[in-house]
């Protein structure tokens, strides 16, 4: 199975991306994490991204706050799919992140997930990855059903005491 790939801009991003590693593992998908800064450490991430394929990596995310320039940078250096987490903090309480993420120029395509949304990243590369990977996709469906189940189970705890 291929590798996800996760850099996040600042070790301050690590709340976030412990809810990406935690899907990921829930998922039995392998991962690696580092920290590359767009703008401080631009070659680092640029190396990361130009390498990517050949060192077993079939999606990409970045997180990031503020200016969030990382899902761009590392788009633009690799054709792998990336996905950008767009992280809370700064004046703009996350605006700034969120808008530098999804309005990036066309022929550089970043997914973009909601504001510190490590999980939803996870279960969008599982299921980039599970498109010729049937094992993964089974257990992308498992999970969809037993969260379905669980507010099934919600719902009737709330009939029973109303």
């Amino acid at each position: 199975m291929k590798k996800v790939g996760i850099v996040m801009g600042s070790d301050s991003d690590l709340p976030v991306i412990q809810k990406t590693t935690d899907t990921l593992k829930s998922l039995e998908i392998p991962f690696e994490v580092h920290v590359y800064s767009a703008h401080r450490t631009p070659e680092q991430a640029k190396d990361f991204a130009s390498n990517a394929r050949e060192n077993g990596f079939g999606v990409l995310i970045a997180a990031a706050g503020m200016a969030a320039h990382l899902a761009g940078a590392i788009a633009a250096n690799t054709t792998l799919p990336v996905i950008g987490i767009p992280c809370k903090g700064g004046a703009m309480d996350g605006l700034d992140a969120l808008l530098s993420t999804v309005q990036m120029p066309s022929g550089i395509p970043v997914a973009t997930v909601a504001l510190n949304g490590g999980a939803n990243a996870a279960l969008l590369a599982a299921q980039i990855l599970a498109v010729d990977d049937k094992s993964l996709a089974e257990k992308l469906d498992a999970k969809r059903a037993a969260d379905a189940a669980k507010v099934l189970e919600k719902d009737k705890d709330i009939l029973s005491r109303l």
